[in-house]
């Protein structure tokens, strides 16, 4: 008798797709067998976001794709988890009763390790914490991923040495803020002596990559190591959300302009090597023009190197959605728009500052003979590529090139 085929479609962050590795795993291991197509399988899984609307309307449009697969008979049996769930699964059974199961979000499981690989094996990620202690007044994490829960230290060492025997090159270290990692588990654990031990830990992971920093929880000892270790990648993520303090103070994001100012000061000196990626929100209740005209200053004046924009999305029981001044879309696509068209020529002049230069790229895929990689400057499926004009390279391999051109995201080495 041939075994029932599983497909999975996950949607939103890493962590996402972390907790649907853990999913596939569960499956598998209870005799279904994995498989790309999921327009015509046994059991589809479909993980969901429900972090802001943009991912929730991508969320109910896969669901109703695969709603309309089961009722042409492709699926089975069709199951649906994850953040959107968590957050509306009454409504959501009204309004697809095809569903034949519904899950919340995964309990965090701090021994797992076993994962079915969804993404390159060169490539993975490793959730040290789930959930989040910032409250952010625009932020819907809290009511979907509750407190923090920070992955005990003996957990997350077994993790790595099971990734570092699959071959891994690039380990991505995630949660929702890893800077605050192990809060809940007494004084002794945080971020750096972590680290620290994974370093000890592991000789064969040349690229261990920080995914997500809270500026206000970054201190002198973090930098200092990413400054002097070189296996931790040379990306600094360091979300700041806004530069001016009054709408600082009203998202409740515990620093100031002075602080992040003094916090990028301190990283450049350090580690002037370095590419810091940031991510803003325009449009926020009772943003002025002035105020916006003040971020866009300060992103000129700064120049990150990466930046990721959101227009702010309006989440029910967050404490922003009952404030005042609520800033029509129109204004927000403007202001968004006048934004990612700056970020576009920093961009690209901090590209051209590789021209000439040689860097270590993991080759990722070739196609139509071209190959394309990454440095270690660009996060995966996050940043830019490097284009590579070369024959014979191996998939997965970490080779030094030299970069003859850039554009506004991309490189390209020969």
């Amino acid at each position: 008798m041939p075994k029932k085929t599983l497909a999975i479609i996950s949607l939103g962050c890493f962590r996402n797709t972390y907790d649907s590795e853990v999913v596939a795993n569960l499956y598998e291991a209870g005799g279904y067998i994995l498989k790309k197509d999921y327009a015509n399988c046994d059991l589809l899984i479909v993980n969901t976001c429900g972090f802001i609307d943009k991912a929730k309307e991508e969320s109910l449009d896969v669901i109703g794709q695969a709603v309309e697969l089961k009722e042409k008979g492709k699926i089975k049996r069709l199951v649906v988890f994850g953040c959107l769930v968590q957050r509306y699964q009454s409504q959501l059974k009204k309004f697809f009763p095809e569903v034949d199961e519904w899950w919340g979000t995964q309990k965090f499981s701090p021994g797992a390790k076993k994962r079915t690989k969804l993404l390159p094996s060169h490539v993975d990620f490793l959730k040290i914490c789930e959930g989040c202690v910032n409250k952010c007044s625009y932020c819907a994490i809290p009511f979907i991923k509750g407190p923090l829960k920070s992955k005990p230290q003996k957990a997350v060492l077994e993790e790595v040495r099971y990734l570092e025997k699959r071959g891994v090159k690039e380990l991505n270290i995630i949660g929702q803020d890893i800077t605050s990692w192990g809060k809940d588990l007494g004084k002794e654990h945080n971020l750096v002596s972590l680290l620290k031990v994974i370093l000890k830990t592991t000789k064969t992971i040349p690229w261990i990559r920080l995914i997500y920093t809270h500026p206000r929880h970054i201190s002198d000892e973090l930098i200092d190591l990413i400054a002097r270790e070189k296996r931790i990648c040379k990306y600094i993520d360091i979300p700041i959300q806004h530069i001016n303090d009054r709408i600082l103070k009203l998202m409740k994001r515990k620093t100031t302009k002075k602080d992040i100012i003094k916090l990028i000061e301190k990283i450049r000196k350090k580690i002037p090597e370095a590419v810091i990626r940031t991510s803003v929100i325009v449009g926020f209740p009772g943003e002025t023009r002035i105020e916006f005209k003040e971020l866009l200053s300060f992103l000129e004046e700064v120049r990150f190197e990466r930046l990721g924009a959101f227009i702010y999305s309006r989440e029910e029981d967050t404490v922003a959605h009952d404030f005042k001044g609520q800033i029509r879309h129109s204004t927000k696509l403007a202001r968004y728009n006048q934004l990612m068209s700056l970020q576009k020529d920093i961009a690209q002049e901090a590209n051209q500052r590789f021209i000439g230069k040689e860097l270590d790229v993991l080759v990722e895929e070739k196609v139509k003979g071209l190959y394309i990689g990454r440095s270690q400057f660009d996060a995966y499926e996050v940043d830019g590529v490097v284009f590579l004009e070369k024959k014979n390279l191996k998939i997965g391999g970490i080779k030094r090139v030299k970069i003859i051109d850039a554009y506004e995201y991309d490189l390209v080495a020969k």
